[in-house]
């Protein structure tokens, strides 16, 4: 357990320091640019079909389950066949997704932006023609609008933090990185299309890298672990 706290203190002052701290404000000014142009709008009427919606609705399931059970697993693996190397990682992915989670629900604290019309975890596509543009509701403040719903999506700042965190681990296993980058996608795009707007979306992806790749790091480096083992 005291592994999942590495360098704990450092990586979340580096997540908001320096250069890392443009790419937060680069995700507030392309949603800012996403929600005045219309393009989250557009996006949301553009999405309502059922195939669409059948075949985007796992990804909430998936995007909530699989970091958790996945990364148990990866680490029973590792401590199984005491694989220092894959033990390491699957604690580096923890960090990453509870980082991922805790921030993007900080985000949410503050922004409190109204998610779009659905009921339970299907789209309401019932009224499209008289759908009311709630795209622009932001209620910034203290827990006015809650941590559950809202920007930035908390499914791609996880899924997005894991995935990079991933990367950072195994940058020349092509495949691995193929497959990582497909997963975070699909669940990126397939909540947009159901309990998200489109920014944020795109907003959890870029803060979820920043977390990823400084939590990959951290743990990638030589004094992380003695003797990885390689994939």
């Amino acid at each position: 357990m005291p592994e999942l706290l590495h360098r704990l203190p450092r990586n979340v002052t580096a997540i908001f320091s320096r250069r890392n701290l443009l790419w937060h404000a680069l995700a507030i000014g392309l949603t800012m640019l996403i929600v005045m142009s219309g393009f989250d709008r557009s996006y949301y009427l553009s999405t309502r079909g059922d195939s669409i919606r059948a075949l985007a609705r796992p990804a909430i399931v998936l995007g909530s389950t699989l970091p958790i059970f996945g990364t148990f697993l990866l680490l029973i693996v590792g401590e199984v066949r005491r694989i220092r190397r894959i033990t390491t990682t699957a604690w580096a992915l923890g960090q990453a997704a509870i980082l991922g989670y805790l921030i993007s629900c900080g985000y949410k604290a503050f922004t409190g932006r109204i998610p779009p019309p659905f009921h339970g975890f299907r789209m309401s596509a019932m009224n499209t023609g008289s759908f009311v543009d709630t795209s622009h509701g932001f209620q910034f403040g203290f827990l006015k609008g809650g941590v559950f719903w809202g920007w930035p999506s908390s499914h791609a700042t996880v899924t997005f933090a894991m995935t990079a965190c991933l990367i950072a681990f195994y940058p020349k296993n092509k495949l691995l990185v193929l497959l990582a980058l497909l997963y975070a996608l699909y669940i990126g795009l397939g909540v947009s299309v159901t309990i998200h707007w489109f920014s944020e979306f795109a907003a959890g992806a870029i803060i979820g890298s920043v977390i990823g790749t400084v939590v990959g790091r951290s743990f990638a480096a030589p004094s992380a672990h003695q003797s990885p083992a390689r994939m």
